[in-house]
């Protein structure tokens, strides 16, 4: 918990600096290039495959991060940014210009919106909004807001109506540490203390945070 209060004292501490310098991403020019992500991401960025993120709506920062991430888990060999076989490998021709453009298009258009089952509601929000203090689990709220926006300026994505699958597939990466991209390590130290059912309700509970 500590860590985690210090690390977003530092990170809200150097938003000035960050906001000096606007996202420069053409929406316009993303859009003629986005016509390879609509396979999997959908042409209106709602994935049709849940195995997949919805792209709609996401903060182009947290995009652009993204894909920096990716290709350098192909560069690297995976020791350093976000490993994917598959969106690596995508991510490798891209240039700077290219991500920021396909980040600013994706960021303009609206998400589908979903469902939280009537009897994870509950449950669902006491772990989201509250966390659990004895498991030293803090409030998912607190980084990702309380209708699960999050902050493009921190570098915190939105998470509302994402696919359950995808949100069940990275919190377990997370946890086992296959995922490593994360801002000081806060996500795997969280991920980690939660269990399959945790996981479980939290991924359902999401897709109809809204």
């Amino acid at each position: 918990m500590k860590k985690i209060a210090l690390s977003l004292t530092m990170l809200f501490g150097a938003l000035a600096a960050n906001n000096a310098t606007a996202f420069d991403g053409d929406a316009t020019a993303g859009k003629a290039k986005s016509a390879v992500c609509a396979a999997c991401h959908g042409a209106d960025g709602n994935a049709p495959i849940s195995m997949y993120p919805k792209l709609a709506g996401q903060h182009a920062e947290y995009i652009y991060k993204q894909l920096k991430d990716l290709k350098q888990g192909m560069t690297s060999g995976g020791k350093e940014g976000r490993m994917e076989p598959v969106m690596s490998g995508m991510a490798m021709p891209l240039a700077e210009q290219d991500m920021k453009d396909l980040a600013a298009y994706f960021n303009s258009l609206p998400i589908q919106e979903g469902e939280t089952p009537k009897e994870l509601v509950e449950v669902g929000t006491k772990l989201y909004k509250a966390g659990d203090a004895e498991r030293g689990i803090p409030a998912c709220a607190a980084c990702h807001g309380p209708r699960g926006n999050g902050t493009s300026l921190a570098g915190f994505p939105k998470i509302s109506s994402q696919h359950p699958e995808y949100i069940k597939s990275q919190l377990e990466k997370f946890r086992s540490g296959t995922r490593h991209n994360d801002l000081n390590g806060m996500m795997r130290d969280v991920a980690k203390k939660l269990t399959d059912h945790d996981i479980e309700v939290l991924s359902k509970y999401l897709n109809g945070l809204h």
